[in-house]
């Protein structure tokens, strides 16, 4: 393989402020953009482009698709009536369109003077006297005659207040110019780029910036427009090779970290096996094995066990929890929510009575004096599995001996808040061992390439005698054959869940909405136990109507999301979501997890409110079709695309610039190759690929 060229270090970067018209104001607003370099305006790419190249007869222009017209001004008046307005008239030998300007200033009025020449791109709109442009771009005649027509494409770029598209597009005029090509020498290895990718990396970017019109026809065109010109893959494939060397990174980063050795005994574990009030399912028992090998070594554990609701995932980690506790060490459960935690605590809490196994928990809401006794047995060692919220990583919280992290729900925690824990248990054995859980499936092609860096588990096996759960879907209409759908149901000595959602991010109107609910069904219902559970209800208000409810004292439990995850309540076999089109599928299918966990059959009623939108209709159709979390992940990334899926906007991680998963993976193959290929490179090229599309972003690699 040949060795790329030149190393494109950011130490080597060319100032911002050497392009004219850079001074200290217009940096401090290009920071905003994310753009510090020259390098950094070059990959600044179009987010869109416009097509100036060439003129569209008037007659032969559509509503909603913009377009370059030429033509006469024939008239120009500024109308009173209703909101003031400029309505110029133009005309070109096959029609006529009207131009509408709602902010406009006497100079510009005055300019408009019949029998002016004119070109202006906008986007046509049925308006009162025909088609009409509003506020469209334009140029006037100057010397009798209109500038010569674009040869390129014009490109539009995200921006800021402050810059306008003009400025960037001579700015990155200038840096091209300026660099000559030595911001962007090639970082690959030959032989691995996307078939068709016969340009090198500065005329691809320069292609992108300014794609000549000769070179770019109606389906040229259309592909740039879809993201899937060659041009734009042949960047997508480098991208993701440093997104996925910065993981392979990563990995050698931490298989060479020293953890402390948990060699099993079977002194705890043997006997939690056999207390447990089920049999573990083969997909189980080979995790478990898988995560007891990475605890028998001297490298530290990074794994990601994975499955669906339901698969049993808790009880792996409790067998982890016990390795950890026969080797003398601590295990601390970091989980998202106060009511995931407590469920985790109480479960914890029982299967560790008569072996004598301590459990802590801590949450942010508890009283202060309770949180320091916690801590105490903490400190002291008198505990070996402590279970809690974001608590946990306070700096008054001291481990004795904190041996292994297991976090649950991984991708609803920030970076720094994972990284703070794991430091909590570095010593002079090294770090914890880390093992990460999700129920929320994550589609094969995410998995690969989000988590390279983790050893990849999944319990792909559901306890036996479990039936998939039935999914119904009905409209709100159909409320009082629900509700004595609920009357049956619990008559027959079952329980049920009401779940309300809406569409406001508010908790306090999220509440409102379930204690109004609430109540209207204690009044269709009167002679059912109806309880409520929200976000705003205190800790030990929860707790008390979640044990009632899982003891079958309440037959009915109203609730809004809080209860998507950790909820454990086998005779409850019925729940409705009510206005179920207002979440999407992965919330849904969590939230459809918490029935259909015993041997009965269970039932989903998808109560949803009319009209659905097409999106909507189609969420609702996937659940009812399928059980299979993992095929409604996939579906999921489709809809909503990959950064939605992972919650980047808490992680941080996978923001590509050029790239998309679900429209590049058909390239991952390759992208893993190449990446291993940079790996043996020496390590200032593998940092200028990584400088040149994360920059600064890396800081979750220190996880």
């Amino acid at each position: 393989m040949a060795k790329p060229v030149g190393n494109g270090s950011r130490s080597e970067e060319i100032d911002l402020e050497q392009l004219t018209g850079v001074g200290p104001r217009l940096a401090e607003k290009l920071q905003r953009l994310g753009i510090s370099a020259i390098s950094d305006l070059l990959f600044h790419l179009p987010i869109r482009y416009e097509n100036h190249t060439r003129i569209t007869p008037v007659s032969s222009i559509k509503p909603g698709q913009a377009s370059l017209i030429e033509g006469v001004i024939v008239a120009s008046d500024i109308l009173q009536a209703g909101r003031r307005s400029l309505l110029c008239r133009v005309e070109d030998n096959t029609g006529m369109i009207n131009l509408r300007f709602f902010h406009f200033n006497r100079a510009q009025s005055n300019s408009f003077c019949k029998g002016t020449r004119i070109r202006c791109y906008g986007e046509p709109r049925p308006g009162s006297s025909g088609l009409e442009m509003y506020h469209p771009q334009y140029q006037l005649q100057q010397g009798g005659k209109l500038p010569a027509l674009d040869t390129s494409l014009t490109p539009v770029y995200s921006t800021t207040e402050g810059i306008s598209q003009y400025r960037l597009r001579q700015l990155i005029t200038q840096a091209f110019k300026l660099s000559a090509g030595r911001s962007l020498p090639e970082l690959l290895p030959t032989g691995y780029l996307p078939e068709g990718s016969s340009l090198s990396l500065a005329q691809a970017i320069q292609f992108l910036h300014q794609p000549p019109a000769k070179t770019t026809s109606s389906e040229a065109l259309s592909l740039l427009e879809q993201r899937r010109h060659p041009v734009q893959l042949r960047l997508a494939f480098e991208e993701l090779v440093a997104h996925h060397l910065a993981l392979l990174q990563l990995r050698r980063g931490i298989q060479i970290q020293r953890a402390p050795k948990m060699t099993a005994t079977g002194k705890l574990t043997q006997p939690f096996c056999r207390n447990l009030a089920f049999k573990l399912t083969s997909a189980q028992k080979r995790v478990a094995s898988e995560i007891a090998a990475d605890l028998d070594s001297k490298n530290a554990m990074l794994r990601l066990v994975q499955g669906d609701v339901g698969s049993g995932k808790t009880a792996v980690a409790a067998m982890a929890a016990m390795q950890a506790a026969e080797a003398g060490f601590q295990t601390a459960l970091m989980a998202p929510t106060e009511l995931l935690a407590e469920q985790h605590f109480k479960s914890f809490q029982a299967w560790g009575e008569g072996i004598g196994i301590g459990v802590a928990y801590l949450t942010g809401k508890q009283k202060t004096t309770e949180r320091r006794c916690q801590a105490k047995l903490i400190s002291e060692g008198k505990v070996q599995i402590v279970i809690g919220t974001h608590a946990l990583f306070q700096q008054q919280v001291v481990f004795k001996r904190l041996g292994l992290i297991i976090i649950d729900e991984q991708h609803r925690f920030g970076v720094h808040q994972r990284l703070a824990l794991k430091l909590k248990g570095q010593s002079d054995q090294g770090v914890p061992h880390q093992l990460i859980m999700t129920a929320t499936p994550i589609p094969r092609t995410l998995a690969m390439c989000a988590y390279a860096d983790l050893d990849y588990s999944v319990i792909d096996e559901l306890p036996p005698g479990r039936k998939p759960v039935k999914t119904l879907a009905v409209a709100d209409h159909r409320r009082g054959q629900v509700i004595d759908r609920i009357r049956e149901a619990c008559g027959a000595g079952r329980q049920a869940y009401w779940v309300c959602t809406l569409i406001e991010e508010s908790e306090a109107l999220q509440c409102q909405a379930a204690e109004t609910t609430a109540s209207s069904l204690e009044q269709a219902l009167p002679d059912l136990s109806i309880g409520l559970v929200h976000g705003r209800l205190k800790t030990a208000q929860k707790s008390q109507i979640m044990a009632r409810f899982k003891a079958g004292e309440i037959d009915l439990l109203v609730a809004t999301t809080v209860i998507e995850v950790g909820v454990d309540v086998p005779n409850a076999n019925l729940m409705i979501i009510d206005n179920p089109e207002r979440l999407g599928l992965a919330q849904l299918h969590q939230l459809r997890g918490r029935v259909g966990r015993s041997c009965a059959q269970s039932y989903c009623v998808l109560m949803y409110g009319t009209p659905l939108s097409v999106q909507a209709r189609k969420r609702l159709l996937i659940l009812r079709e399928t059980n299979d979390g993992f095929k409604i992940a996939e579906e999921d990334m489709a809809i909503r695309g990959p950064g939605e899926v992972m919650g980047t906007r808490q992680t941080g991680i996978m923001t590509f610039k050029v790239a998309d998963l679900l429209r590049d993976q058909f390239m991952l193959a390759d992208v893993r190759r190449c990446a291993q290929q940079v790996l043996s490179l020496p390590f200032e090229q593998q940092r200028s690929l990584l400088d040149r599309w994360q920059g600064g972003n890396q800081i979750y690699s220190q996880v």
